[in-house]
């Protein structure tokens, strides 16, 4: 048992089997950063910049690109840096930062989804009503309620991490996690298992049921419509529900592998099952809503140069 006064620094032992492809690792993560980046950063700015984007689906699609670039620029230069470093290192409180990064990350990804998804509800089911219902007033505080509630929900969770004496310090990640640390602790950890069960459950059951209910009542609505009506309605819906999909079942892989022993997968495997819900999702978001929503297509080459830039969306 280390001392536990001198835990300062933890180790992250998932970059153990990058070997001699310690390089095209960073190319590759390197690249899919600056697509990132650059991906999200132009549907923002084109959201931004068109008044005639300023509608509620648009205003909810830029805040979830908002949340890719938070959670991507969370992880993807420490993993540059780590990947090229011999020691991989990092301080207690680097370590937790990252953990607050990450998983408010996760939570507003998860809040966001949700709320496009009753946005989605609203429109095809209530067209009507649409505009009283989502009036900018309520659109400005949900979107407020997705960061806020998720940043303020975890300051608790790190803070009680934060305080829990360490007896270990290796970390079977390329980052840091909530859990992973907790595993280290010294002392029994019974109430912090049982409160991010809890949390889980409590924070992304009824999120995941909100989405459910809409797509049911939407489905039941489309039903019911002409076959020229039903396609335009599921349309738009597309996105959004790949969106879903693509993330929930990523999340999982890792809750999974968090939670139960996976000593037999091979490390890689593990390690590129933790990072997918964290890299891909902020890159595929953006050309997702950029190839299926015509709208933001035209906009998004209106605002650039239409010969050079984006031709894939031709």
């Amino acid at each position: 048992m280390e001392n536990t006064s001198n835990m300062t620094s933890l180790f992250l032992t998932g970059y153990e089997e990058t070997g001699d492809l310690q390089y095209l690792y960073f190319i590759i993560i390197l690249l899919v950063y600056m697509l990132t980046v650059a991906a999200n950063t132009v549907i923002i700015c084109v959201i931004c910049v068109e008044s005639s984007l300023h509608e509620p689906m648009y205003m909810f699609l830029c805040s979830l690109q908002v949340n890719g670039l938070y959670g991507s620029t969370a992880l993807c230069p420490a993993l540059l840096v780590n990947i090229l470093s011999e020691s991989h290192e990092i301080s207690h409180t680097a370590c937790l930062i990252q953990i607050y990064c990450l998983h408010t990350y996760c939570m507003c990804e998860y809040m966001a989804l949700a709320v496009m998804g009753y946005d989605r509800y609203v429109s095809i089911c209530h067209p009507f009503h649409y505009s009283t219902i989502m009036s900018p007033s309520r659109v400005y505080k949900l979107i407020a309620l997705t960061w806020l509630v998720p940043l303020v929900i975890f300051t608790v969770m790190i803070v009680v991490t934060s305080r829990l004496p360490l007896c270990k310090r290796t970390i079977e990640k390329v980052y840091c996690a909530n859990y992973s640390v907790v595993k280290l602790a010294c002392i029994d950890v019974t109430i912090n298992n049982i409160m991010g069960s809890i949390l889980n459950t409590v924070y992304i059951f009824p999120l995941a049921l909100l989405i459910l209910y809409s797509y049911v009542h939407i489905l039941r609505v489309c039903l019911k419509l002409s076959a020229a009506s039903r396609s335009k309605a599921l349309n738009t819906c597309v996105p959004h529900l790949v969106t879903v999909i693509n993330f929930f079942v990523s999340t999982l892989f890792e809750l999974f592998q968090s939670r139960f022993d996976m000593e037999y997968v091979p490390l890689v495997i593990r390690v590129l099952l933790s990072v997918y819900f964290l890299i891909l999702p902020p890159l595929l978001n953006p050309i997702i809503y950029g190839l299926r929503s015509q709208k933001l297509k035209e906009k998004t080459k209106k605002l650039l140069c239409p010969k050079l830039i984006l031709p894939v969306l031709e």
